[in-house]
């Protein structure tokens, strides 16, 4: 099953991948694709049933040194040879392998599918004892190598014989930029003052980047250097010799390794789900393969606190329902919440919800939802909705559900409404189970009137009709346009005719006359005529700004600074044409509108219920 980006999943995934500890665990959930057949789906589900027992209960698996064990294995792989660091991280990795195993083994009765993964997880405790012997504080332990103990002592009595040398030099501190040895290229050194060079006998080493100081290496000091350095050599070339002993004893084990990597990593995933679905309070959901959808107090994931439960039935009394009501509802909610549902139960992920709800696995899963237009392409909303439909129905089959919003909009609406009930008649009688949502009443009586179709709609109060966003089955939704035209200032007097025409079907048909425009107006005067959306200079200090619309006495309106002034026409000149500046069908409105108004009406437009409190705060103030 392919699940639709419209479904938001990959929010649900990037969650999920947070609580992940291992960058193996995280390449494989990122790869993970939803179950191929039920019983991989159902066993996903109990995984993550278990690894919840085991949170619930306090328990924690002993996870250590698995951040980074992929990338430190792969680099074996290539030949690369690990540093202490390095080395201390795998050995914990390799630690938590027996650990794991015998936390498993204790706790088998709560978990026993989870125990089966930790029967793969092998013993290293050889390498992990070398490990441990060779390193400490992340650094080569001096007492793991006779040879490297020797030559650590006779660097520790070279350095020494150093400092008593280089006393006799520091006591002489007028001469020095700084009262102490410095190591410049790999020698111990001087820092002399650069006009007081020529008072020691040496080599100059290095100089400072502002030439104040050079730091020289006394003649009676070069001996010991080259035998430090030496020393030195043998050091890193003794410490390299542990280090890669100790990487090839790890190489010699990796295919159990790579047993053990696979088998941490599918457990890192399976918690990380765990702590997901705890954290959202998650309960088990079943799966079935009755193609029946029950969803019992489910909340959408997203939404925490905000989410209103959702209550909703298909595929026992009917297969089919239509969805009424208005904009800002949330019938949207309603389909992207029963995708996610079935989503996240393909990855063995389960919803907040009261316990009762029952998912069937689906084979497909199909959404049309959100604007499908495209300039890229030339299509409009209502032929992006069209080409995504068609591709839906092409693959359409049984055992599946469709998800549709708004279906038939965005065109003529008697033909666009004869259109969805074909294409909803179309999948009915694929045999798969189908939500769709509307305005349209002819798409509503065909709901009423079908045997298997059921129609829902989404709650408003009934005083304010503001949205409560709770879905009331077996009812049928007015889309409430009048109110919401009112509330979004449309004249009242408008709203009434149009409640008159609704009823009445008189609409005005006289033909009225307007009298002639009188001679030598400003548009006479000025050929080129200014259209809204124009960017123009206004005014005697030439501010840019967008024309509007002309006015009466030889003023026009332009739109200057986030407010709409009054200039005279002749103070006006044009800069660009708005033909020029956007495209076609482009809503030059929201151009007038200040940004606070502009997002408060977007907000409004997809259901805020911030911002439907601010609008009924502002009727009761009004009124």
């Amino acid at each position: 099953m392919k699940i639709p980006q419209a479904a938001e999943f990959e929010q649900i995934k990037v969650q999920v991948k947070k609580k992940i500890i291992s960058d193996y665990g995280k390449n494989l959930f990122s790869s993970e694709a939803p179950a191929a057949s039920y019983t991989t789906a159902v066993k996903r589900m109990e995984e993550t049933k278990e690894a919840v027992t085991l949170l619930a209960a306090g328990l924690a698996v002993p996870f250590m040194g698995i951040q980074h064990a992929q990338s430190d294995t792969e680099k074996i792989e290539k030949g690369f040879i690990l540093m202490p660091h390095e080395l201390v991280s795998y050995g914990d990795f390799l630690r938590s392998m027996p650990r794991i195993k015998t936390f498993f083994e204790k706790h088998h009765a709560l978990a026993p599918i989870l125990t089966g993964y930790s029967d793969s997880l092998a013993d290293f405790t050889l390498i992990t004892e070398k490990i441990s012997q060779s390193i400490r504080h992340q650094r080569i332990d001096p007492e793991a190598n006779r040879h490297l103990r020797k030559i650590v002592r006779q660097i520790d009595q070279i350095e020494a014989d150093l400092k008593k040398v280089f006393l006799k030099f520091l006591s002489q501190g007028k001469y020095l930029q700084d009262n102490r040895m410095i190591k410049k290229n790999d020698r111990y050194t001087l820092p002399v003052r650069v006009e007081w060079q020529h008072q020691f006998k040496g080599s100059i080493i290095e100089r400072s980047n502002k030439g104040g100081t050079v730091f020289i290496e006394p003649e009676t000091v070069a001996r010991l250097n080259d035998r430090l350095i030496l020393a030195e050599a043998e050091k890193t070339a003794i410490e390299y010799q542990i280090l890669a002993e100790l990487t090839g004893l790890i190489a010699e084990e990796l295919p159990l390794i790579h047993q053990g990597l696979d088998c941490l990593a599918v457990l890192d995933v399976i918690f990380a789900k765990g702590k997901f679905c705890r954290d959202i309070n998650g309960l088990p959901l079943t799966l079935n393969q009755k193609e029946e959808l029950i969803l019992d107090q489910v909340k959408h994931p997203l939404l925490g606190d905000e989410a209103v439960p959702l209550d909703l039935s298909l595929g026992i009394h009917t297969r089919c329902m239509v969805i009424t009501g208005p904009n800002a509802g949330g019938k949207t909610v309603v389909l992207k919440t029963v995708a996610l549902v079935c989503a996240m139960a393909h990855h063995g992920l389960f919803p907040n919800h009261h316990g009762q709800s029952s998912v069937p696995f689906f084979k497909s899963l199909s959404m049309d939802i959100g604007d499908q237009q495209s300039l890229a392409n030339a299509l409009s909303t209502f032929s992006g909705h069209m080409a995504n439909i068609a591709g839906i129905l092409a693959e359409n089959q049984r055992n599946s559900i469709v998800l549709l919003d708004e279906i038939g909009s965005g065109t003529e609406p008697n033909e666009g409404a004869a259109l969805a009930i074909a294409i909803m008649d179309a999948i009915y009688r694929s045999g798969a189970l189908l939500i769709a949502t509307t305005h349209y009443g002819e798409i509503k009586q065909f709901a009423v009137d079908h045997p298997d179709f059921q129609t829902a709609a989404m709650a408003f109060d009934p005083q304010t009709l503001a949205p409560k966003y709770r879905l009331l089955v077996n009812q049928v939704g007015e889309s409430n346009a009048f109110w919401i035209a009112e509330k979004m200032q449309i004249p009242k007097p408008i709203v009434a005719k149009a409640i008159t025409y609704l009823s009445s079907k008189a609409y005005p048909l006289q033909k009225n006359v307007f009298a002639p425009l009188p001679e030598h107006t400003h548009l006479s005067e000025h050929p080129q005529l200014l259209t809204k959306g124009d960017q123009v200079l206004a005014g005697d200090r030439g501010q840019k700004g967008i024309f509007y619309q002309y006015a009466d006495n030889g003023q026009a309106k332009v739109w200057i600074d986030e407010e709409m002034a009054m200039v005279a026409v002749k103070r006006i000149r044009l800069l660009i044409k708005q033909t020029e500046l956007y495209p076609a069908g482009y809503d030059l409105d929201q151009l007038f509108i200040d940004h606070r108004t502009y997002k408060f009406n977007k907000d409004l437009s997809r259901g805020s219920k911030k911002a439907y409190k601010q609008l009924k705060k502002q009727g009761k103030q009004k009124s």
